[in-house]
């Protein structure tokens, strides 16, 4: 796993430790900015509070109503936060749903971010931008998206509920696992990938029975970094568009969905692709590495059903439609009737598909 307690890779300032928020004012005069906007979900405004009154003077606003796949209609209501403010910095404490609207605040506006996460979802680390708008979900890239700091604490993990932890870790390894097959991946990418693979397949066992043991706590904060650094590197696949797809156009939450999910895409791909996902299987054990992360979920006690979270049977033909109207690119050729297959299974629960 990643040694060192920050990294300075593409100029993005990473530090881990417990109680490491309390260091934000730092970390905000080292940019040199003076008027934070502090960005959470109305869940978490405790935590947004607490971090203004750790800003202090540098603090200028707080906007708790970030909301899962980035609304733009949200993103507009903060912008006009942001002006009356004139904030000069974002600071976002949360998962990818607050994440998210920072790097879209940032997206149109430029200004630096500083990103406190309090899952695993690894989207603090990406240049990439998912947005909603009239129930369709788009994706782009930029680098004006990718935060300046990014401060993980393994305190605000500490807490998280277990049935969070395991769906956001899922949520995770999803990234590495398609940044195996991925198009433009490299021996770097792929070397990254395995590391973070294998620090939440070590850690969260650990994590699930003793979840305030704060050095697995940060063990698997380092495997998020992992795999969200290579997710902001390797173009995904199948399994992204599907979550994409079901989140933006059926309001799914995000991270179970990518639990769900991840199974039924990695055994599909595992099809074209069985050689470079072998390494899943060397860590996980068995000869299908969708198969493997399946067993390894149910072990996880995560959830394995779609229509637990609310999609409905007949919900599932306009799903394969818009997973495969300009699918990612893939190793195994996407058809509609494969995806609407896969769809069946992942929606009632059952077993992957090989």
């Amino acid at each position: 796993m990643v040694k060192p307690s920050q990294n300075s890779d593409q100029a993005v300032r990473v530090v881990f430790g417990a109680a490491r928020r309390i260091s934000i004012a730092a970390e905000a005069r080292r940019l040199g900015v003076s008027k934070a906007l502090v960005l959470s979900t109305p869940q978490q405004s405790g935590a947004a509070l607490e971090i203004a009154e750790l800003l202090g003077s540098l603090a200028v606003g707080v906007f708790c109503k970030a909301e899962m796949h980035t609304p733009v209609h949200v993103t507009e209501d903060a912008m006009t936060h942001v002006a009356e403010t004139q904030a000069d910095c974002l600071i976002a404490i949360g998962g990818g749903s607050t994440t998210g609207l920072g790097k879209a605040i940032a997206f149109r506006t430029n200004l630096p971010q500083i990103v406190i996460p309090t899952t695993y979802a690894g989207s603090e680390c990406t240049p990439i931008l998912g947005q909603t708008e009239n129930g369709v979900k788009t994706t782009l890239s930029d680098p004006s998206i990718l935060p300046e700091v990014i401060l993980y604490d393994s305190e605000l993990v500490m807490s998280l509920p277990v049935p969070m932890t395991v769906t956001s870790a899922l949520n995770a390894m999803a990234h590495a696992a398609e940044a195996l097959y991925g198009t433009n991946r490299t021996g770097g990418t792929t070397a990254m990938a395995i590391q973070g693979l294998e620090a939440f397949i070590e850690g969260l066992p650990k994590v699930l029975t003793t979840p305030s043991d704060l050095d697995a706590r940060e063990a698997t904060q380092r495997g998020a970094w992992a795999c969200g650094t290579v997710l902001g590197q390797v173009g995904m696949a199948l399994h992204h568009k599907l979550c994409h797809t079901l989140g933006g156009s059926f309001n799914l939450p995000h991270a179970e969905t990518h639990a769900i999910v991840l199974p039924h895409a990695i055994a599909y791909n595992a099809r074209a692709a069985a050689r470079e996902l072998q390494p899943i299987c060397d860590l996980l054990g068995g000869d299908n590495a969708g198969t493997a992360l399946h067993d390894f979920a149910k072990q996880m006690k995560a959830p394995t059903a779609l229509r637990d979270l609310g999609l409905q049977e007949s919900d599932l033909d306009r799903a394969t439609d818009l997973a495969t109207t300009k699918p990612y690119p893939n190793p195994q050729p996407v058809t509609r009737v494969d995806i609407r297959a896969l769809l069946q299974a992942a929606w009632a629960g059952d077993a992957p598909i090989q």
